[in-house]
């Protein structure tokens, strides 16, 4: 919240005064608005700095001047007095590095920042370049805290020698000179001194208390090599809470294995019990620290944090309010949260009331609590501005209630179990980060807010579910408590595995908040993953893990019994075969993998046995398939009847169109079309509790039911037409008799519900926002709720990682003769090399009935490139990735996870549409992989079979066969025109695409 002049803060004592004069005012950030966010709001940066503030009596908290571009950086460090400069490697018209060397050509003198991602990639970048105009290089380890604890860094180094040796703050120095571990480190020294500081805070002034004030929390100082840690010793050695040391680092400019012993051999001849933690990966260190009277731990312990735990000293805490009855002095009430002080308000007696409004108790209360813009509202209330005190009661408690709901918006609550209610809508359980999943989607809820999009449109309210997340402590804690790593890291089979996690036990502060949740929610809910990498910015991790829905139905016990082995079941699903294939695929570590959970209300409505909502959709901001006069960068929206299951599994039928033209749907354009490509069934939820049970299938307890059976609602019918048999005409609407086509006509033709302007807000806004084309999940209720509204629920946003960027590709008339396969619907874009391997399904009497059989069979080939480390084409009929066999071969993506190019080839007698469902076609595209749509037969591409089956096989069986090329085949994807070419014997291809 921006503080301005006319808010107050509490007084400290003269002694606090004079410390920390020194403060980081402005910190220019320059990265896109999804990573300012992903940075600030899911580790509530702003409020912690804040309370810091508040606590320290200090006017203004620092100030964050977000840009994106370089540019617009460079205006305002020309303009404006920055203190510090922090970018990430996502800014436009200049990479970070050049930058860097700019703004210190330029002589501002301030300190450069590089946030980075943590990846191979990002290490070996920052091998390669100068990083000479970088004053520290940091990691983002997906917990968003790092922010704040670079700018404590900071302000600590610069206010050090004063706070320490004037006034005596203490210090802890920290040497470390890898930046993946010092990235790690200082967050979390941080958050345990912020946590234990907060205990200095004072207690409310209502409460007619003196507080206790902050003396000064502990000062973390960075050294990185061996000589600055033996400067900041001799320098506070006389204020030294104790040193936190690796035990390898630069010492004289090389790297020396034993300069932590030695620097903890120099402070003991000075001090023989100042505490000195020695870290290390080599576990072997232990008896050198015991020499050294030093504590030891591994780098990968677990108890590193208990461990500096002991060097917090000092606590603060926040106060209630207090009612005081001003006749007899004696307390009458107690309120902890706003919660309960609406609660009181309504109850406490009349001269308790018009005591505390003069006194201006309800405005200082909501001060101390960094409420200050209510708190400007109760300023110069007073009970005489009223007609009686029954008009005090309900002003107060209207103001209380308009203020939760709006500031429950846009933000992640703690979630407290006694204060969750109605006005909650994004809470959190634990300390830890939520993951990628529910970081988007608490994204989403800013971007709403920001942009007022919750009542733009005319009797429909556009909101995300009432959502919970279990942060990934919880998970931590799960596995520590219950000794899970060996069985998860194990090969035992899925059902193994599940057994085992379901057997354990959830730790106690988790179930005792989830009872308070049970208590509460109303509708059902989907328990769905929220990993680390999931769903986020630069790892993609789409459909890895389970989704479970459940009915919460019944007794409250059972609920949260059935809640638990959802939420055990989930966890598991991260050591499930196909979890750890993907991992091995994306070169990441399973056992660096951690998992939040997004607790989320199902959006729809009950209809006798089943829930679900009108229909559910995904949106693209690129459409890698535009038909007839459709452009890519228009978008491309599918939409289903029911639960969005039906869509994200590539199940087909799915109603497709442009927001930009809604009326002009190809599978709507005759009625031959509309009866064989729209839906023919949806998935809802059953509404028996009973009908879930732990599963590897996370589909357990949904219905899967023919279009036949859907509910009798007036809300339906506005998405049926009705295809009269005897006049050979789909009329819309509901009509009696005939066969119901699900052609959303009202919707799209009518605009009886306004989905193409929300979807096209949306993407925009999403896209802006993350600047990147973005693929984004809902579900719609046009059955009208409490306030007379239809709902748009947002489920997801995720960032389509775009391939290869702006290479221009031509594909010439030449080209066509070289080439064994042409696509006019090719998805990608770029040159692909040094492919000699193709994989491909035989096409003489080919049968679907066969293809459950072939997901084994193409991984074993898949395998082999893996140990190869090497890429093929993977050409075969039907839709790849399809869960329903007849449309396809039912791969998941680790089994095919070598394919650098795929080729899905329409045969005479089987052709479908081509439609990858949402967690294919996010793979597909995060990774880079061409993907081609063929259909010779009808002269739409080109598919030379006969060169392929004309040669030797590597390996052949009755349904598939592979080959290789002596020559690297030649990839190219036109992906402004969607054309892509594979060509062979062109000889001299690579020079002319240099010359290009």
């Amino acid at each position: 919240m921006p503080i301005n002049q006319n808010n107050h803060f509490y007084y400290s004592d003269v002694a606090f005064s004079q410390l920390m004069n020194k403060r980081v005012n402005k910190i220019l950030l320059i990265c896109s608005t999804y990573d300012a966010f992903m940075l600030e709001e899911d580790g509530r940066i702003d409020e912690q700095i804040f309370n810091e503030y508040v606590a320290l009596n200090l006017r203004y908290p620092p100030q964050f001047i977000q840009v994106t571009e370089a540019d617009e950086a460079l205006e305002i460090l020309a303009n404006d007095s920055i203190d510090m400069v922090i970018s990430t490697l996502s800014l436009v018209g200049m990479d970070a590095f050049e930058l860097a060397k700019l703004i210190k050509k330029k002589g501002y003198g301030i300190p450069f920042v590089l946030l980075t991602p943590f990846s191979r990639e990002t290490r070996l970048m920052l091998k390669n370049e100068d990083t000479s105009a970088i004053d520290a290089v940091f990691s983002w380890l997906g917990h968003s805290d790092i922010m704040l604890a670079i700018v404590k860094l900071l302000e600590d180094v610069i206010n050090a020698n004063h706070d320490v040796n004037k006034v005596g703050v203490q210090v802890i120095i920290l040497v470390e000179d890898s930046i993946r571990f010092y990235s790690s480190y200082l967050p979390n020294i941080y958050k345990i001194i912020f946590i234990q500081s907060k205990k200095f805070m004072a207690e409310g002034l209502n409460e007619h208390q003196k507080t206790m004030r902050m003396r000064g929390r502990p000062k973390i100082l960075l050294a990185t090599n061996y000589e600055k840690a033996v400067e900041y010793y001799e320098k506070y050695k006389n204020n030294l809470l104790g040193i936190i040391s690796d035990i390898s680092y630069p010492r004289n400019g090389e790297q020396d294995k034993h300069a932590g012993l030695r620097l903890c051999k120099r402070v003991r001849k000075e001090d023989r019990f100042l505490p000195f933690l020695l870290q290390s990966s080599d576990a072997e260190n232990v008896v050198h620290a015991k020499r050294l009277r030093a504590g030891f731990i591994d780098k990968n312990s677990k108890t590193l944090i208990h461990e500096l735990k002991e060097y917090i000293v000092e606590n603060f805490a926040f106060g209630d309010f207090v009612f005081i009855c001003p006749k007899t002095n004696k307390e009458v009430g107690r309120a902890s949260d706003l919660k309960s002080l609406q609660k009181l308000v309504k109850e406490i007696p009349d001269e308790v009331l018009n005591y505390h409004i003069n006194r201006n108790h309800f405005s200082k209360w909501f001060k101390a609590r960094a409420l200050f813009h209510i708190a400007n509202l109760f300023k110069y209330m007073r009970a005489e501005h009223f007609n009686n005190l029954d008009e005090v009661r309900e002003f107060i408690y209207q103001a209380l209630s308009g203020y939760r709901k709006n500031t429950a918006r846009g933000v992640i609550a703690k979630f407290y179990r006694k204060r969750f209610d109605s006005y909650v809508m994004f809470a959190r359980i634990g300390e830890g980060s939520i993951g990628g999943k529910a970081r988007g989607l608490a994204f989403i809820d800013m971007l709403l807010k920001k942009n007022k999009l919750h009542h733009k449109y005319k009797d429909v309210f556009i909101t995300i579910p009432k959502t919970v997340v279990i942060s990934t402590d919880m998970f931590d804690l799960f596995m520590e408590n219950n000794n899970l790593y060996n069985i998860a890291l194990s090969d035992e089979e899925d059902e193994v595995i599940l057994n085992h996690f379901v057997k354990a036990k959830l730790p106690k502060s988790l179930l005792r908040d989830l009872k308070g949740y049970v208590k509460v929610i109303e509708r059902p809910i989907a328990v769905r993953s929220s990993s680390l990498l999931e769903d986020s910015y630069y790892q993609p991790f789409a459909g890895i893990y389970s989704t479970f829905m459940l009915p919460m139905i019944g007794e409250e016990d059972i609920c949260l019994q059935r809640l638990a082995e959802a939420i055990k079941s989930v966890y598991a699903s991260v050591y499930f075969k196909s979890s750890k294939a993907y991992m091995q695929a994306t070169k990441n570590v399973i056992d660096e993998e951690k998992m939040a959970i997004v607790l989320q209300e199902v959006c729809g409505n009950r209809h006798d046995n089943i829930y679900m909502p009108t229909f559910s959709g995904v949106t693209r901001s690129v459409n890698f398939y535009p038909v007839i006069d459709e452009k890519a960068e228009d978008g491309v929206v599918e939409l289903a009847l029911g639960l969005g299951k039906h869509i994200v599994d590539g199940g087909g039928h799915n109603l497709r169109f442009s927001p930009k033209s809604p009326q002009k749907v190809l599978q709507l354009s005759t009625p031959e079309l509309a009866l064989s490509s729209t839906q023919k069934h949806f998935y809802a939820l059953k509404m028996d509790l009973d009908s879930f049970k732990p599963s590897v299938e996370d589909d357990i307890n949904l219905e899967k039911l023919s279009i036949r059976y859907i509910p009798d609602d007036r809300s339906f019918r506005m998405i049926l037409s009705t295809y009269d048999f005897h006049s050979e005409m789909l009329r819309d609407g509901w009509v009696d008799g005939g066969k119901k086509i699900v052609s959303f006509s009202h919707v799209l033709k009518y605009n009886k519900f306004p989905l193409s302007e929300i979807i096209a807000e949306v993407l925009e806004m999403g896209q802006q926002a993350m600047n990147n084309p973005v693929e984004i999940e809902f579900a719609v209720n046009l059955k009208k709720n409490a306030s007379n509204e239809m709902t748009f629920n947002l489920l997801q946003i995720r960032p389509i990682v775009e391939t290869s960027g702006s290479q221009v590709v031509d594909i010439s008339e030449d080209d066509t003769d070289n080439a064994i396969i042409m696509s006019n619907s090719a998805l990608g874009n770029g040159v692909i090399t040094g492919l000699r391997d193709v994989v491909y399904i035989k096409t003489q009497n080919f049968d679907a009935a066969n293809n459950p059989q072939l997901p084994a069979l193409i991984e074993k080939i898949n395998n082999e490139f893996v140990k190869r480390n090497e890429n093929y084409i993977l050409i075969g009929p039907g839709r790849w990735g399809s869960h329903d066999p007849w449309l396809g071969i039912p791969v998941i993506w680790p089994q095919i996870s070598e394919a650098r190019l795929i080729v899905e080839s329409g045969l005479e007698n089987y052709r479908i549409d081509p439609s990858q469902g949402t967690h294919f076609f996010q793979n597909l595209t995060s990774f880079h992989v061409g993907y081609f749509t063929i259909n010779p037969f009808i002269n739409d591409g080109l598919y030379r079979v006969d060169v392929l089956d004309s040669m030797e096989a590597v390996y052949e069986d009755d349904f598939i066969r592979h080959v290789r090329f002596d020559d690297a085949l030649i990839v190219k994807i036109d992906g402004r025109n969607s054309k892509g070419v594979i060509l062979t014997k062109v000889e001299n291809e690579i020079d002319k695409l240099l010359k290009q």
